[in-house]
């Protein structure tokens, strides 16, 4: 079983960063250090534009309803846990599965897990997982929304002590999260699920300490879309498919006459 500390790997920037793009996030940390002191933070969390950006890219979601209408049972939520590096980079907090697991051993996956009858909603769910699997206390974890996934950030990184759960957890690592916007290291893969094709986005880290990473299938759509709204800008890859429905139908009508 392989930890960091936070000290350490926790806020290590890639050594070529300063040759990327420098995208800039609709996040201040700054800002939000103030809040706490002045105990204004409730009162000006709402007129944070990155709050804005999420409940503006929630709202317009296809996928908005199904967290109105799926069952408790069959309700499960993830923790995008963000902070600042050194650089004053975002980073995001990222586990790997444990391979003595059931249900995707091994895999790169966020924090989370299904709902439990105690929890109140998304968030309670989201951030009692991320307790359970990496000991990361909830009075650490900031600015919180109740969607899925469930953003946060975490401004005291210094405080947060990792406390893996072996029987869920082999190590946890933290990434850029604009790495998620960038082709570097990125690739995809087209695949078929029944009559359906969709392309399975696949990007490789290497942790100084720990080797190297595949973040890929869910976990890695979830965090385009994050690092999309976050940057207030798109992947610089192809999201999706080519839809040629349109010009089938057109070209279907074409030969009918």
């Amino acid at each position: 079983m392989a930890c960091i500390a936070p000290s350490e790997s926790m806020n290590n920037c890639e050594a070529d960063q300063a040759l990327t793009k420098n995208l800039q996030p609709v996040i201040n940390f700054s800002s939000i250090l103030e809040d706490e002191e002045t105990d204004q933070y409730t009162d000006n969390v709402h007129e944070n534009s990155y709050i804005l950006g999420i409940k503006e890219y929630i709202a317009n979601s296809r996928n908005l309803h199904l967290s109105k209408v799926i069952s408790r049972e069959k309700r499960a939520a993830v923790l995008i846990c963000l902070f600042e590096g050194l650089e004053g980079e975002l980073r995001v907090i990222l586990t790997k599965r444990s391979m003595k697991l059931s249900t995707h051993p091994g895999e790169v996956a966020l924090p989370g897990g299904k709902m439990d009858e105690e929890d109140l909603d998304d968030s309670a769910t989201a951030l009692r997982e991320a307790t359970e699997e990496i000991g990361l206390k909830s009075s650490l974890v900031q600015h919180l929304l109740t969607v899925v996934p469930v953003v946060g950030l975490l401004s005291r990184v210094e405080e947060f002590k990792p406390l893996l759960n072996a029987d869920e957890v082999d190590a946890i690592f933290d990434v850029p999260l604009d790495m998620f916007l960038k082709e570097e290291n990125h690739k995809c893969v087209e695949k078929e699920w029944g009559r359906l094709k969709y392309v399975c986005h696949i990007f490789e880290y290497e942790s100084p300490k720990q080797g190297i990473f595949h973040i890929g299938g869910l976990t890695a759509s979830i965090l385009i879309h994050a690092a999309s709204v976050i940057y207030q800008e798109p992947p610089s890859f192809s999201e999706y498919l080519p839809d040629f429905s349109q010009l089938q139908f057109t070209l279907n009508m074409k030969s009918s006459c």
